[in-house]
């Protein structure tokens, strides 16, 4: 008689259904599921992730460097003018002999723009 049982085809199913039921009862629990494995953090090698925020301040330093130089070849050179701000206790003919000195203006100009000044 339990050869028959055996053979039946409901017999079969209720086995197959449990079988996974019974593998899935045998499985390790889930608790260490997201814990530190072997070779993570300092345990193997992990010491070596000190270097990423070293390679990152010299990611940027590098990238500076680059564009730095680029922009100013890309945008030629900045001609500043020449700025002409009296320091105190300076004269306007002290500021007029600087730049007849410096040959900005010529004799002719010279003497009239301190004719004009009143000195």
């Amino acid at each position: 008689m339990r050869k028959d049982l055996m053979r039946s085809p409901t017999a079969i199913s209720a086995i197959l259904a449990l079988a996974p039921g019974a593998a899935w009862a045998q499985a390790l629990p889930d608790a260490d599921r997201y814990a530190y494995g072997p070779g993570m953090m300092w345990w193997g090698g992990g010491w070596a992730m000190i270097f990423g925020p070293l390679f990152m301040i010299l990611f940027f330093v590098v990238l500076v460097a680059a564009v730095l130089p680029l922009t100013r070849w890309l945008g030629g050179a900045v001609v500043m003018p020449p700025h002409h701000h009296a320091l105190p206790g300076r004269s306007p003919v002290d500021i007029l002999k600087e730049r007849f000195a410096r040959g900005e203006i010529d004799k002719n100009e010279f003497e009239e723009r301190r004719r004009v000044l009143g000195d």
